[in-house]
C-alpha cells in the first residue's frame, strides 16, 4: 500500500477502507457513503456527530495519520449526546456574552430534560432577554461557525481566562498542574470544556430555551427521537434539593472543583468532611421527625416507610441511618427484604431478549406482598417468605412477624415508590423517600458533573470490592442498568414525600484514589475503554483525599468498605 495511504477499520460496517494520510473523520464518513455499495451495513439512525478512534472520542474534524479503528457515533449515543450538549452550552455562553458583556452564566442543574442556567447580568431576567438570547443562539448556529480546539501552555490559558473574568476556570487550571491545556474558540469567544465538542455550529439542529424559576432552561433533543426536544417533566422536588445543596455550598464558600481544591490545599479538608457529614445527618434526622410527626398534623401514624432510588445511590446505608434516627424518636423500625418476595423463577417475566427480567416490578409477588402488609397493619401475624436464589423458589422462612404500636416497617428497593407495590395500603400510612446521589459541585461554571458519573464510579468500586466484578464489566452493564432506572424508578421520584441527596461534597476526591487503579485495568481494545478513559480524565481534576479521613458511619463507606454498619 502507498506510504501516503492509511488503512481504517470502520466498526460501523466492519469493513477496511484506504484513505489518504491526514484525512478527517468527516471525509472518511463521506468516502464510506460514496463507495460503490453506498455504505452498505453502515447502521446509524442519524448523521454522525463524533467518533471513537481507537476507543477515544474525537470530533469529526480529527485528522488521521496512522492506521486506526473508527466507530462513528450519532446523537442517540451517550458520547454523541454529550458532544452536542457541550456545544450548545458554548453557543449559549457566547450569545449571553455578546448581549450582556459582563454577565456570568452558570450551567448547574440537569432538570426536566434540560439544564437550568443562572444568568447574572445585574437585573432579573425578562422575557425580552430570553427571546434575545434565543435569537442570538440561532444566529450563531446559522452562521456555520467552527468550534476551534486550541492547545497552549496552561500559564497562557490561565492568563487569558483571568483577563476574561472566568475565575472558576482559572482556579481549576491552577489546581490541576498540567503543562499544557486545551480550550475552544468560537468566532473570538474562548471557553474550556472537558470533553469533545462538535466540529461546527451547523451540526446543532434543535434546541429550546425558556424561562425557568429565576433563570433559563436549556432544552436538548431527545436521544430516542432527536427530531424532537425531550419532553418537559415535573422535577420540582429534585430542583429544590439541588438548590438546597447549592445554598450549603455557598455557606461553605465553594461551588466548583477549583474552589474545592483550594480548600484542600489550605488544609481545611477535614472541616469540609465533618460539615458535609453533619449536614447529611441533620437532613436524615429531619426526615425521621417528619415521618413521626405527620400523625400530629391530623393524619394517622405512618406505619410503612418506602425508600427507593437508582443503583449505587446508597439506599441501604440511608435506610440504616434513618432507622437509628427513628429510634431516637421513639419508634422501632423493622426492615423487610423485598428480595424475598420474588416470584418463582419459572414464572418470572422475561425481557425482549428472552432473559429473566429481575428488574421488572412484575418479577415480585405483588399480591402476596400487599396481603402481608395489610395483615401486619391490622395487627395480624404473618410468616415472612424467604427466597432461595439457588433454587429460584420462594419458600417459607419460619420467621413470624407482628407489629407493635411503635413499630414502623422499612421497605427499601428500586420499586418501593411504584404504586403497584403497595396499592392496597392506605395512603396515610405510607411515607415515601427518594434517595439518589445528586452531584452539586461543578467542574467550573460552564461544566456541570453528571450525577450518573458519581453513581457509576461508586458502583465500579463496590462491584470490584464485594462482587469480584471488573471495572470493564461494570461499565459494560451500565447502559442496561440505566435503562431499568428510566423505566422503573425515575417516573415515580416526584411522588416522594421527601428527597435525600446521598452525594457528599468531597466524595469524588476520595473516590479518585479507589477508582483510578480499577479504570487503568480496562484494556484499550475494549469498547468500555472509551468510558474508562473519560472517567480517568475527569477524576484527575480533583486533589485526592484518603478514605481514612471519612468516618465509619459515612454513607460512602457502603462502597469503599470500613463501614460500622453490617450489609
Amino acid at each position: 500500500m502507498n506510504s501516503d495511504m492509511l488503512q481504517i477499520r470502520c466498526k460501523n460496517n466492519k469493513k477496511m477502507i484506504n484513505v489518504a494520510t491526514g484525512t478527517t473523520l468527516f471525509d472518511v464518513y463521506q468516502q464510506i457513503l460514496s463507495s460503490p455499495d453506498g455504505g452498505a451495513g453502515f447502521l446509524l439512525a442519524f448523521p454522525p456527530v463524533c467518533a471513537r478512534v481507537n476507543n477515544k472520542v474525537e470530533r469529526l474534524d480529527f485528522r488521521l495519520y496512522r492506521n486506526k479503528d473508527v466507530e462513528f457515533l450519532d446523537i442517540t449515543s451517550t458520547s454523541g449526546s454529550r458532544a452536542y450538549t457541550r456545544s450548545l452550552f458554548m453557543v449559549l455562553c457566547k450569545a449571553v456574552h455578546e448581549l450582556f458583556e459582563h454577565a456570568q452564566v452558570t450551567i448547574n442543574i440537569p432538570v426536566s430534560n434540560g439544564y437550568y442556567c443562572d444568568i447574572d447580568n445585574g437585573h432579573a431576567l425578562t422575557d425580552e432577554d430570553v427571546a434575545a438570547i434565543r435569537q442570538r443562539m440561532q444566529d450563531i448556529i446559522d452562521a456555520h461557525l467552527p468550534f476551534n480546539r486550541i492547545e497552549t501552555t496552561t500559564e497562557q490559558a490561565i492568563e487569558m481566562f483571568e483577563q476574561q473574568g472566568m475565575m472558576s476556570k482559572v482556579k481549576l487550571l491552577r489546581s490541576v498542574g498540567t503543562i499544557y491545556s486545551k480550550y475552544y474558540d468560537l468566532d473570538g469567544y474562548n471557553d474550556f470544556y472537558y470533553g469533545a465538542l462538535l466540529a461546527n455550529t451547523s451540526e446543532i439542529h434543535l434546541f429550546g430555551l425558556e424561562r425557568f424559576h429565576e433563570g433559563l432552561l436549556l432544552r436538548t433533543p431527545s436521544r430516542e427521537d432527536p427530531h424532537q426536544l425531550g419532553p418537559l417533566i415535573n422535577q420540582e422536588k429534585m430542583f429544590d434539593v439541588f438548590k438546597e445543596h447549592h445554598h450549603w455550598q455557598d455557606i461553605l464558600g465553594f461551588s466548583t472543583v477549583g474552589d474545592f481544591n483550594e480548600v484542600v490545599k489550605n488544609g481545611d479538608a477535614n472541616l469540609l468532611i465533618n460539615v458535609s457529614e453533619a449536614l447529611q445527618e441533620k437532613k436524615i434526622a429531619q426526615i425521621a421527625e417528619q415521618i413521626v410527626h405527620r400523625g400530629d398534623e391530623g393524619g394517622k401514624d405512618v406505619r410503612v416507610v418506602l425508600i427507593s432510588g437508582p443503583s449505587s445511590s446508597g439506599k441501604t446505608t440511608f435506610s440504616k441511618r434513618l432507622s437509628i434516627q427513628l429510634m431516637t424518636c421513639g419508634k422501632r423500625p423493622i426492615a423487610i427484604s423485598m428480595d424475598d418476595y420474588f416470584l418463582d423463577r419459572e414464572i418470572t417475566p422475561r425481557d425482549e431478549k428472552g432473559d429473566y427480567d429481575f428488574e421488572s416490578v412484575y418479577a415480585l409477588n405483588i399480591p402476596l406482598f400487599n396481603d402481608h402488609l395489610n395483615a401486619l397493619l391490622k395487627g395480624d401475624e404473618v410468616e415472612l417468605p424467604r427466597y432461595d436464589f439457588h433454587q429460584g423458589k420462594c419458600l417459607k422462612s419460619g420467621k413470624h412477624l407482628r407489629l407493635g404500636p411503635n413499630d414502623i416497617l422499612i421497605l427499601e428497593g428500586i420499586h418501593a415508590l411504584n404504586p403497584l407495590l403497595t396499592e392496597s395500603v392506605p395512603e396515610q400510612k405510607k411515607f415515601r423517600v427518594y434517595a439518589s446521589a445528586l452531584t452539586t459541585i461543578l467542574l467550573d461554571k460552564h461544566n456541570y458533573i453528571p450525577t450518573t458519573d458519581n453513581r457509576l464510579l461508586r458502583r465500579i468500586i463496590r462491584d470490584y470490592k464485594y462482587r469480584g466484578v471488573s471495572a470493564q464489566e461494570t461499565i459494560r452493564r451500565w447502559p442496561s442498568v440505566r435503562a431499568g432506572e428510566n423505566k422503573w424508578i425515575f417516573p415515580y421520584q416526584e411522588t416522594a414525600d421527601a428527597m435525600f441527596n446521598t452525594a457528599l461534597f468531597f466524595e469524588l476526591a476520595v473516590i479518585r484514589s479507589q477508582a483510578e487503579p480499577l479504570l487503568e485495568q480496562v484494556p484499550e481494545y475494549a469498547e468500555e475503554y472509551s468510558e474508562a478513559y473519560r472517567l480517568k480524565k475527569f477524576l484527575r481534576y480533583f486533589i485526592t483525599l484518603k478514605k481514612d479521613e471519612i468516618p465509619p458511619t459515612s454513607l460512602l463507606r457502603e462502597f469503599l468498605g470500613g463501614s460500622s454498619f453490617h450489609y
